[in-house]
């Protein structure tokens, strides 16, 4: 008997207009797995996960949260998934908990059993509780704001956990302890994926890592078995063969040795 995949994306594809973002893109996830999703701007990553939480439809092809079709049953799909995108968008003129407690609203989770919860997550991101009750968001920092969104997130447990460059915005502990809460929440059977520019995080973090480029998928696997495969010493090494975009390094000394004389 085989079991359904967490995540499932079949002949995924989004054209606008006459630009084609996301060209047949297949991939599962199944649960426990965390798949780093990489490319270079403007390769899909982003579209694909707007097509996935239901804010793009598909031009052609489906995806599926736990063998639920996000466009033919939205409402039950987005039940079952957490998203942090990258604008880390938030009601400005609500406090951090106004905010946090109408998403539990949303979610049909009681007001006490929110604030139980939510209240883990000030203690794991040492947020003050005050400053949740009283402060704005407009007035939050921006790695502040990140933390309100990653709470919002998990909130109500989801099976399935989706982040668009999650890291943008938090300090170094932060981010750290943010890594270990993704790799128990995979323990603990959840689906992740993880869209983000930043390869070594990716490299050490994930179980998968699938690179697209110009909308197609260029490669999908364990990151040791992608090196060997391709023989590269490092993720950064990988992407920039595939997609031809150099790495940090490589642009660094490119652009020094073009700037002195």
């Amino acid at each position: 008997m085989t079991t359904e995949a967490s995540i499932s994306l079949q002949n995924l594809s989004k054209t606008f207009g006459a630009q084609l973002a996301v060209d047949q893109l297949s991939l599962d996830v199944p649960a426990g797995t965390i798949l780093g999703l990489l490319g270079p701007n403007g390769a899909g990553k982003t579209t694909t996960l707007k097509m996935v939480t239901g804010m793009l439809q598909p031009t052609v092809g489906t995806a599926r949260i736990c063998g639920v079709d996000i466009v033919k049953q939205p409402l039950e799909a987005k039940r079952l998934f957490g998203f942090v995108p990258d604008s880390g968008a938030v009601y400005e003129a609500l406090t951090g908990l106004e905010y946090l407690l109408m998403v539990a609203a949303l979610y049909g989770i009681d007001e006490a059993t929110a604030t139980t919860r939510i209240r883990q997550f000030l203690d794991y991101f040492e947020l003050l509780e005050g400053t949740l009750r009283h402060k704005l968001l407009g007035a939050y920092s921006k790695g502040m704001r990140r933390k309100v969104v990653i709470t919002a997130a998990l909130l109500h447990n989801p099976k399935v956990v989706l982040l668009d460059e999650p890291l943008d915005g938090l300090d170094a502990n932060a981010a750290v302890g943010f890594k270990a809460l993704l790799e128990t929440l995979a323990r603990e059977g959840k689906a992740i994926v993880y869209s983000s520019h930043v390869l070594d995080v990716v490299e050490r973090v994930c179980h998968r890592v699938a690179i697209i480029d110009k909308g197609r998928l260029m490669v999908d696997g364990a990151p040791a078995d992608l090196l060997r495969q391709h023989g590269a010493a490092t993720l950064e090494q990988l992407f920039t063969k595939l997609t031809g975009v150099a790495g940090h390094e490589a642009r660094a000394a490119e652009f020094a040795k073009n700037l002195l004389p």
